[in-house]
């Protein structure tokens, strides 16, 4: 199993890493928002820059998330552009998703970034993240139900085969059986297919315990909330870091 080690950070060993997103809509609040989940001690930082009130505003992306990288390293950070079709906040073109991805990974401002399975540019996005030493996070959002297991491990496979350096999906269960089928599938796709390190979670309250259990079943990462949650059922990151712990203890 290949391991991700980003500085003293390396995905796939140890206990699984905390990633805690950044959710403000203007550098100010940012800037605010770094200096609380500090605190937590976060593995990772995800920059959800679909929040930002410019995001259509290239040339301030870019001075933002210099700043943003100034001010958390030597903390690891992810950068994603949630669309809107995967719940996110803004509706943009694929070009300039395609745009937009590019442009920051050249920036050399962030260490890994998210790319939706589904985007049609994904190969080319890809290419471009791989030339600039940029780790992709591959990822897919149903926020609607919980896809069958085999749908699942396809999706996951599938993200290798792209070239995702980290396989990510999350799906939303209507039944607690949902969440059984989330984590089945995770402990099958690592058991059987995985090469690299996988990220899975099923939300919501119902789901929160693959945030919290994830490991057991193959998942290396999970997602913790700061001053805003990204997604339901995020626990606040400093309570994940206690539970992990525990969970974790010989």
């Amino acid at each position: 199993m290949k391991v991700i080690s980003i500085r003293n950070i390396h995905i796939g060993e140890g206990l699984p890493k905390i990633i805690v997103p950044l959710m403000g809509k203007n550098l100010e609040q940012l800037l605010s928002e770094i200096n609380t989940i500090k605190q937590a001690g976060p593995d990772i930082v995800e920059w959800r820059a679909d929040v930002l009130d410019e995001v259509e505003n290239l040339e301030e992306v870019l001075e933002v998330i210099s700043t943003i990288h100034e001010a958390l390293y030597p903390t690891p950070l992810l950068f994603t552009f949630r669309s809107h079709r995967e719940g996110g906040n803004k509706k943009i073109t694929d070009t300039y998703y395609k745009q937009l991805l590019c442009e920051v990974v050249q920036s050399r401002a962030v260490d890994l970034i998210d790319v939706e399975l589904f985007d049609p540019n994904v190969n080319e996005i890809v290419e471009v993240a791989k030339s600039n030493n940029v780790y992709v996070v591959m990822s897919n959002h149903d926020f609607e139900k919980t896809p069958a297991k085999e749908e699942i491990i396809f999706r996951l496979k599938r993200m290798q085969e792209l070239g995702a350096d980290i396989p990510k999906i999350a799906v939303m269960p209507k039944l607690p059986t949902d969440v059984l089928t989330l984590l089945d599938a995770t402990y099958t796709m690592n058991s059987l297919y995985a090469d690299r390190p996988i990220i899975t979670m099923s939300m919501a309250s119902t789901g929160a315990i693959s945030r919290i259990a994830g490991q057991v079943f193959g998942s290396a990462a999970t997602f913790g909330a700061g001053i805003e949650a990204s997604a339901p059922g995020q626990i606040p990151a400093v309570k994940l870091r206690k539970i992990l712990e525990v969970l974790n203890t010989d």
